[in-house]
């Protein structure tokens, strides 16, 4: 005689709801991890070998290990034993803060999604967007870069895409670690920001605790020899000009900096420009305090609509690139031979005597990239509409004022890259239709005219010649 056994159907699927994690928790989960790591381990092994400066352990460290490694760091605990002295706090309680500000910093690098999906849409993104042009990569140069120092990119910042944009021709020869701002927290784009290795930064934040955290961990990617990129203006350059170089994040490399023991710091100069900067009239606008401050939705539904009618004109074939990209790296710049030069110990200097020392080397490296922000069409031509605001100009008279300002330069020491006269004035042609098409400047029966409605934004074009002029 059997019996049977009535449970609630609440009660067997809780059951079952166990089961199913257990299977998940001691089978199919870790042999999906151990799948995973085997590709990535993969990828690690397959990317080791062809790239010039490689992927440092410290970058392959867990994220948890990093973030309790930086956490219980000795200047971290005695930043927090002040800091709970200054605000009358418990130390638990500011301990907490300061592991909060190290998980909201250190990012978790991940090489398969670097390499295998970040590269290939930073790619596909840049290609999509503009023809990109490098120039000026000196390879015998970067060959006897010494394989175990840290490479920093010290970068001037147009635009938003420059990360999509130095990432994706930096993938032949490094992986980099970028600091990005509050705007990047948006999810889903922390986690991928995350995984590329970027670090996450709090613009202009007075807080002592935090700015502590963060140049700890500066300092710690600096001494393990990754490599970094740097933009050195601190955010987007609003006029189209160079901005003051802003020295805290070089100030964290260097303050303990000692040339006789540590691992070199190469600095290398990238110059970006572009034939079409996507903010530009917003960057232009947020100059005038006099307009009024658009809002959250309008810049959302700006932004949208921006990015539907582009797809549009894709799909009926009418799509067109907003014309060049150009990168230009530079002479590296050796921490050390700086250091022997002027001698210098950054790491022996109070920081009164510092700052005016890291102001020095970060003006000297603004001006290496300065000398290296390449010449684009667009910039040429807003130029020349500038020098002739009251005439009539045909296409022809365009080529020849730009050819003659290339002389010009060219004179000066200018990055002009040699191209043929023919490629040089499809180039100019193009970019006037792009203007065109932006309602920049006034065509009627082949003459070109200025618009006076535009100048601001000619004005902003044409800034990126202004030292060579």
């Amino acid at each position: 005689m059997s019996g049977q056994i009535t449970i609630s159907i609440w009660l067997f699927l809780f059951l079952v709801f166990i089961a199913v994690f257990a299977l998940l928790d001691r089978i199919l989960i870790p042999s999906s991890r151990w799948f995973l790591r085997r590709r990535i381990n993969r990828v690690i092994e397959e990317i080791g070998t062809r790239l010039d400066i490689e992927i440092r352990p410290f970058q392959l460290t867990k994220r948890q290990v990093l973030i309790d490694r930086l956490s219980y760091d000795p200047a971290i605990i005695e930043a927090i034993k002040s800091y709970a002295d200054e605000k009358d706090m418990p130390f638990e309680m500011v301990q907490k803060k300061a592991i909060s500000y190290a998980k909201e910093i250190v990012p978790s690098f991940n090489a398969y999604f670097y390499f295998r999906i970040g590269y290939w849409i930073a790619k596909k993104i840049a290609r999509l967007l503009y023809r990109v042009r490098v120039g000026l990569l000196e390879d015998d140069q970067y060959k006897k870069i010494d394989p175990d120092s840290t490479v920093v990119f010290i970068m001037n910042h147009r635009s938003n895409i420059d990360y999509i944009l130095v990432a994706f021709l930096a993938a032949e020869r490094t992986t980099l670690s970028y600091a990005v701002g509050e705007w990047a927290k948006i999810w889903p784009l922390h986690m991928l920001f995350r995984f590329m290795g970027a670090f996450f930064v709090r613009r202009n934040s007075g807080n002592t605790l935090y700015r502590r955290v963060l140049e700890r961990y500066i300092h710690m990617a600096t001494q393990q020899g990754v490599c970094q990129a740097v933009f050195l203006e601190g955010g987007l350059s609003k006029d189209g000009n160079l901005q003051e170089p802003r020295l805290g994040l070089i100030d964290y490399m260097l303050r303990g900096f000692d040339p006789k023991k540590d691992r070199d710091i190469i600095f290398i100069p990238v110059g970006i420009n572009y034939d079409r900067t996507i903010e530009d009239r917003s960057l232009l606008r947020s100059l005038n305090p006099d307009l009024q401050k658009r809002s959250l939705w309008f810049v959302f539904k700006t932004t949208i609509g921006f990015i539907l009618r582009n797809i549009t004109q894709i799909l009926l074939s009418r799509w067109r690139r907003f014309g060049y990209a150009c990168v230009n790296f530079g002479k590296p710049i050796s921490t050390i031979a700086y250091s022997k030069k002027h001698q210098i110990i950054f790491k022996n200097l109070q920081r009164n005597q510092r700052f005016p020392e890291i102001k020095k080397l970060c003006e000297l490296l603004m001006a290496n990239i300065s000398d290296v922000v390449p010449i684009v069409p667009v910039s040429l031509v807003c130029q020349i509409f500038l020098e002739n605001l009251d005439k009539e100009l045909s296409i022809s008279d365009i080529d020849n004022k730009c050819e003659s300002i290339l002389l010009n330069i060219k004179k000066n020491g200018a990055p002009v890259i040699e191209t043929a006269h023919s490629t040089r004035k499809h180039a100019i042609s193009e970019a006037i239709s792009l203007m065109l098409l932006r309602g920049m400047i006034n065509e009627a029966d082949g003459i070109f005219t200025s618009k006076g409605s535009e100048i601001h934004l000619l004005k902003y074009y044409a800034n990126s010649l202004d030292q060579w002029l």
